[in-house]
């Protein structure tokens, strides 16, 4: 870093993102991208859009909030767009965490937790999970801070009830409850509902995952009018054009098909119990995931060694050098055909070590 670098900074731990290979890369299964393409619809309606780029895009985004907004079956003024669900978290730590209200999360969950607390300059106190990796949502009561859990937990997968959510939301009547439902399409109940009846919670999704646009950067948060206006506040203040063009075609397009997303999700769902019944085949052991993603480890082989060799052959899952969780791996759920790659080469690796 350069010298001119407000000392502020100066202990900052930047957010890791999942390795995106330069090189042509066999089977990857490391950052929970969608195996499926975006669909012609959404195609066209970017490229439609890409002919009048000279124009900014609409501020409001009006068109794709009325868009999420029929979709679950709320007002549009519940709804704020983002560049990526991760947008809507940062102005949520900047717009409910200082001094007096300290961000509340997990121990282990979303990496950029403790980063968006750390370049805030706020306070955090990270909770650490249950011996099973699941989150006891009675460690959320009476949180004397902003709440924020990913449901289903990441790298877990593991998630919590609605009921257990409405449990966090009833006990902290002055604190806000986030929950980041970035991987919610794949077996979780939505707290979305929930947001018409607790004026403390913000709910916030992706495109990302569900609906194949991470390339597109697309996100939203749901909430009641009065939050939706403070987090408008600091848009504003800091990028009022967030959300280009494209994304706003391309997410309109999307939600106007969204059959085919929901398809492409209980595929996914298959996929998923495929993958986990041929590894525990294999003797691996693994966490009730309701995600787009698996974390499993394996009694017999330690995490990092499993993966690096994958990725010697080509296949990159996720690991994290970190000593809680050096035993396990987190794996994407693909294509079948990706799947039966991934379990081809882990046979394989077995073999050759006597497994």
């Amino acid at each position: 870093m350069s010298r001119f670098l407000s000392n502020k900074y100066a202990s900052l731990e930047p957010y890791t993102p999942g390795e995106q290979p330069k090189t042509r890369v066999l089977t990857k299964l490391n950052t929970n991208e969608s195996p499926f393409p975006p669909m012609p619809e959404v195609v066209e309606a970017v490229r439609r859009e890409a002919e009048i780029l000279q124009l900014y895009p609409d501020p409001d985004a009006t068109e794709l909030r009325k868009a999420i907004a029929k979709r679950f079956d709320v007002d549009p003024d519940m709804v704020i767009c983002s560049n990526g669900s991760d947008e809507t978290l940062y102005f949520a730590f900047m717009a409910y965490c200082d001094a007096e209200a300290p961000a509340v999360f997990p121990k282990i969950s979303y990496g950029f937790y403790p980063v968006f607390a750390d370049i805030t300059g706020i306070s955090s106190r990270e909770i650490p999970l249950k011996s099973d990796f699941s989150i006891d949502p009675e460690d959320y009561y009476n949180a004397d801070g902003t709440v924020f859990i990913a449901n289903p937990n990441a790298p877990t997968g593991i998630p919590l009830s609605l009921a257990q959510i409405e449990g966090i939301l009833q006990n902290n009547p002055g604190n806000m409850v986030v929950i980041d439902e970035a991987y919610v399409d794949f077996g979780t109940e939505s707290a979305v509902p929930l947001t018409k009846k607790y004026d403390n919670l913000l709910v916030i999704q992706t495109f990302s995952k569900s609906r194949s646009m991470a390339g597109m950067r697309l996100g939203y948060g749901i909430a009641c009018p009065e939050v939706i206006a403070d987090l408008n506040a600091l848009r504003y203040s800091t990028n009022p054009y967030n959300i280009d063009r494209l994304a706003i075609a391309a997410g309109v397009a999307s939600l106007e098909n969204d059959e085919v997303n929901a398809a492409n999700c209980r595929t996914v769902m298959e996929n998923r119990q495929y993958t986990v019944e041929q590894l525990k085949a294999l003797g691996f052991e693994m966490t009730d995931s309701t995600a787009n993603f698996i974390f499993v480890k394996h009694p017999e082989i330690g995490g990092d060694v499993l993966f690096r060799k994958l990725r010697e052959r080509g296949v990159i899952i996720r690991h994290w050098f970190k000593p809680e969780l050096n035993d396990y791996n987190r794996i994407t759920i693909g294509s079948r055909e990706q799947m039966d790659i991934l379990l081809r080469e882990v046979r394989d690796i077995f073999k050759e070590a006597g497994i």
